[in-house]
């Protein structure tokens, strides 16, 4: 196979870039359109819709917000608004066992697959970086990592990476770093989150909304 020129390499890159774009607004339209079906009036008469609206709505929510770049947690907001306070538990355990999920696919995405990926992407040396820090013991990867790194904040961000992952979880407009899906896949992809202590940071770091609306309501 012929060698590429830069300019077709970059318009290769540009080609798969913008297929996962388009793959990314997709699901923000199928994050739109949830939205839009969940607004129903409840009454005593369309039981049997509340229930279905509340089952789609939470299969849409848990699967949406595990991926990377998807606005999921609006599909919460709009149940919570829909729904109120009773709603707010099953909200709060859909976004753990999502976020959980999202950190389990990181964990088990063979190393290859993800250089293979990121191969595919043309950023072949950013591939193999990944790949020779991802057969390292997990032990040995969070050094590795911040090697050669002399900013200070990093390596105390590093230092307490459950915090930092807590906050980034809750930070406003996360979407554009992946979102709460994304950053939980990262987690997991990068083998320097143990899975107790991930669920822990994640179960109080998704806390503060529903805790709140259960205690002032809707």
């Amino acid at each position: 196979m012929a060698k590429l020129t830069p300019l077709r390499l970059l318009l290769w890159t540009g080609v798969r870039i913008g297929l996962i774009v388009c793959v990314v607004l997709v699901a923000g339209q199928l994050v739109e359109f949830i939205k839009q079906y969940l607004q129903f009036d409840i009454r005593s008469s369309n039981e049997v819709a509340v229930q279905r609206g509340i089952a789609l709505g939470t299969l849409a929510y848990v699967i949406l917000t595990a991926v990377p770049f998807v606005p999921g947690a609006e599909i919460g907001m709009a149940m919570l608004s829909m729904f109120g306070a009773a709603i707010a538990p099953l909200i709060y355990f859909s976004t753990v066992i999502s976020l959980c999920l999202a950190y389990a696919v990181g964990r088990l995405v063979p190393p290859r697959m993800t250089a293979a990926g990121l191969r595919w992407l043309g950023l072949h040396r950013l591939a193999d970086r990944i790949l020779a820090t991802l057969q390292m013991k997990p032990s040995d990867r969070l050094d590795t990592l911040l090697e050669g790194i002399d900013s200070r904040i990093l390596h105390i961000v590093a230092k307490h990476r459950y915090v930092a992952l807590a906050l980034m979880i809750n930070m406003p407009g996360n979407v554009m770093v992946g979102g709460g899906g994304g950053i939980s896949m990262a987690a997991g992809l990068s083998g320097i989150f143990a899975p107790v202590p991930f669920l822990l940071t994640v179960m109080v770091a998704v806390s503060p909304v529903p805790i709140a609306i259960m205690m002032f309501g809707s």
